[in-house]
């Protein structure tokens, strides 16, 4: 399909159902991997004779590129075409993932597990800009609910799918289930998702910020998991971020990070949010399969299944939060939800030795899981519409790199700060003692974020309201979208 003017996609028809069938599939697969490996980190450190902080580094690992490289795969979609981007990072996704799962140790498995961060960067910024550039203004809180219910549910399945093929065939097969996944994401892209593209991108591309951005989160990474070891790294790290800051500054508009897209307040807000935010789900998703299963005794898939809840959940309710959000804004059900979540939290750290499912996890679980539905549809769609339309897929990366360097810090950080080190992973008491503090200061965090969204998020920046014309659009979309600034009073 070319990038040629036609009318804007709707949410009901057979193409705008593909359409979120395609960029659903693509980045659940990137998000269903960051949880499901989680829950098979214990087999992992057994088969492949691994300490916690080779655990962290699975798991940072792929969270570091990713994070790091995210904002020039959504510059590369702007340019190049976010659907021929996209598919370029689901196919590099899965190629990837089969060498995780021939790793023989853990150095050769984080080296397959930072190769699928870069196949991640280049697929989820294209898969929440095509839904932006190509469906009507109306659909699209409703689009970005469906897609974040959807794609919420495939990392809150993760936990269940990761034990269920831990039990049955082994940890090799929660890499190699994306392959699967990835050719039917590609199959669909091809046939029923539009071209779409910046016509105004152009120049060079910020190459130096991407390295700068890259080298300074792997010192500060190395850093905070090594705290004895790491003190040069942590150095060196924050020097380069330092570096990155003051280049993106002088290199903007052209720059990785331009800083005239941080001109609306709502924008810099949300990133502030989200950053807390997923720091703190990042440390819940890394420590609660293990504490489920090392300390309160339950196996791979029952630590699984005990989420089941959220992804319920999650299916049934997004899409009515994208909703609810459109009409009063996304201030209340933001602001509610995180709080939900920080509650669910403080219910987890009750779990422990002779925890049982229905009295201390199921109750959580449920909270947990309204937060996440009340919160995540507003915070994306707020995203987007507080950046000018022509950076759909650059606002999109910017947000995604920003929950994911909460997610790394606050992964690699915590578990020492806690006193999770060494192989406490194979002492209940030790390791529950560190998951309970972990869990309170989580809370912590996300009472934090639902603070800066009360007071920061004022007027109702997904109101449509009418602009002017710009010349980002989809192939399959005219007239060209609208582009506008939204600015929070």
């Amino acid at each position: 399909m070319g990038d040629v003017e036609s009318d804007q996609i709707r949410l009901r028809s057979a193409t705008g159902r593909w359409v979120i069938l395609a960029t659903v599939l693509g980045s659940g697969m990137a998000m269903l991997d960051s949880t499901v490996v989680n829950v098979a980190l214990p087999a992992i450190g057994r088969d492949l004779d691994a300490g916690m902080s080779g655990l962290q580094w699975t798991v940072n690992a792929y969270t570091l590129t990713l994070a790091a490289l995210i904002l020039l795969g959504g510059s590369l979609g702007d340019r190049f075409g976010r659907r021929k981007i996209f598919l370029i990072g689901i196919v590099w996704f899965a190629v990837a993932s089969a060498l995780c799962g021939v790793a023989p140790n853990v150095p050769v498995l984080v080296i397959a597990r930072a190769a699928q961060g870069v196949g991640g960067a280049l697929l989820t910024p294209g898969s929440l800009a095509i839904i932006q550039a190509c469906f009507a203004r109306d659909d699209r809180p409703r689009a970005i609910g469906a897609w974040s219910g959807l794609g919420g549910v495939a990392a809150a399945v993760g936990p269940l799918v990761g034990g269920w093929l831990v039990e049955a065939v082994g940890w090799h097969w929660v890499f190699w289930i994306n392959l699967p996944i990835a050719a039917v994401a590609v199959l669909v892209t091809l046939r029923h998702v539009p071209e779409s593209r910046d016509t105004r991108s152009s120049g060079r591309f910020d190459v130096l910020g991407s390295a700068l951005a890259a080298l300074s989160l792997a010192g500060i990474t190395y850093g905070l998991i090594e705290p004895g070891a790491g003190r040069v790294a942590l150095a060196v790290g924050v020097v380069l971020a330092v570096c990155f800051a003051v280049l993106e500054v002088r290199r903007s508009p052209q720059a990785l990070v331009p800083v005239q897209i941080f001109a609306s307040r709502v924008f810099t807000s949300i990133n502030v949010v989200t950053m807390i935010m997923y720091a703190a789900m990042g440390v819940v998703f890394f420590l609660l399969v293990v504490q489920l299963q090392v300390s309160a005794g339950f196996s791979p898939i029952a630590a699984g299944l005990a989420m089941l809840p959220v992804t319920v959940l999650m299916l049934l309710l997004s899409a009515p939060a994208g909703d609810l959000a459109k009409r009063i804004g996304p201030r209340a059900p933001m602001t509610a939800g995180i709080l939900m979540c920080a509650a669910g939290l403080l219910l987890m750290s009750r779990i422990g030795p002779g925890a049982t499912y229905l009295a201390d996890v199921f109750p959580a679980a449920v909270l947990y899981g309204l937060g996440l539905s009340a919160a995540v549809a507003p915070l994306t769609a707020t995203v987007l519409a507080s950046a000018r339309e022509r950076y759909a897929g650059l606002a999109s990366g910017i947000n995604n790199a920003v929950a994911r360097t909460g997610s790394l810090l606050a992964v690699a950080a915590i578990p020492p700060l806690v006193g999770l080190t060494g192989s406490a992973y194979d002492s209940p008491v030790e390791f529950t003692s560190g998951f309970r503090v972990a869990m309170l200061v989580s809370a912590a965090m996300l009472a934090v974020s639902a603070l800066i969204a009360f007071v920061t998020i004022r007027s109702n920046v997904l109101a449509a309201a009418p602009g002017p014309a710009g010349r980002t659009h989809c192939g399959m979309a005219a007239p060209p979208l609208e582009e506008r600034d939204q600015e929070a009073g």
